[in-house]
């Protein structure tokens, strides 16, 4: 085989190598874009989850498809569309896990009592307090509405008694999200019915109550000087007590 023909040969095949080569890079290109489309729609079906639990503030909803678009499809248009306002939506869903929180700590109940309905509105305070040096124990807030003795709100004691002084007249402090101490007047009735005692303007304290998240109320008892129960009441519902709002 002459020199002539041997460089023909020689420069064919490199020319479809060449070609070879060429056809691979652009089916790994082809390849490339077809992924990075298919994880952008895929990333588009998550933001409209997202979008939708949004606009009907489902936050923990929102926050969880949020995180996973950010987490999954960091690069895509939609992550970066939403990826400033997710920590806001990360705020509004621990914002309402709180208040599910506040809202299951009050007890209600309804019961026929007199001819009529008792309706009860009832919160254990934050942390058991000793008032006696027996050991601490839950203070109970109540707000009462009764056919025969009208609406109330009173604390309630599981263990020794609140001062001899209140079997009159004494008064209370109470204190609503950490503002200026309001005295209120309290009387303890003379039963042993239970350990309780009623804050006589039932109205002012259901008005703070349902204005502020934490109540703390301090009371004079029997061992002498005061305690104080602090009460989480930022989930109280006033449609459980009709008429009071």
């Amino acid at each position: 085989m002459n020199k002539h023909v041997w460089k023909g040969l020689l420069l064919a095949a490199c020319t479809v190598a060449m070609t070879g080569c060429g056809d691979r890079e652009a089916e790994r290109a082809a390849a490339a874009a077809a992924q990075a489309a298919a994880q952008e729609q895929q990333a588009d079906e998550v933001a409209k989850k997202y979008d939708s639990a949004v606009a009907s503030r489902d936050w923990d909803m929102a926050r969880i498809h949020g995180v996973a678009l950010l987490d999954q499809y960091p690069d895509s248009t939609a992550a970066k569309r939403i990826g400033p306002g997710l920590e806001e939506v990360k705020a509004q869903a621990e914002g309402a896990r709180e208040q599910r929180r506040m809202e299951s700590l009050w007890d209600y109940s309804q019961v026929s009592a007199d001819g009529g309905m008792q309706r009860s509105a009832a919160i254990l305070s934050k942390d058991p307090v000793d008032v006696d040096g027996s050991g601490a124990k839950p203070v109970q807030l109540v707000f009462r509405d009764h056919p025969k003795w009208r609406r109330s709100s009173y604390l309630v004691l599981r263990a020794s008694d609140f001062a001899k002084a209140c079997y009159g007249s004494c008064n209370v402090s109470v204190v609503a999200d950490g503002a200026a101490a309001k005295r209120m007047s309290a009387n303890r009735p003379d039963t042993d019915e239970a350990i309780a005692m009623f804050i006589d303007d039932n109205k002012a304290l259901w008005r703070l109550a349902r204005k502020t998240k934490v109540l703390e109320i301090e009371f004079p008892v029997k061992d002498g000087g005061t305690r104080k129960a602090v009460f989480e009441t930022g989930g109280l519902d006033g449609s459980q007590m009709p008429g009071w709002d």
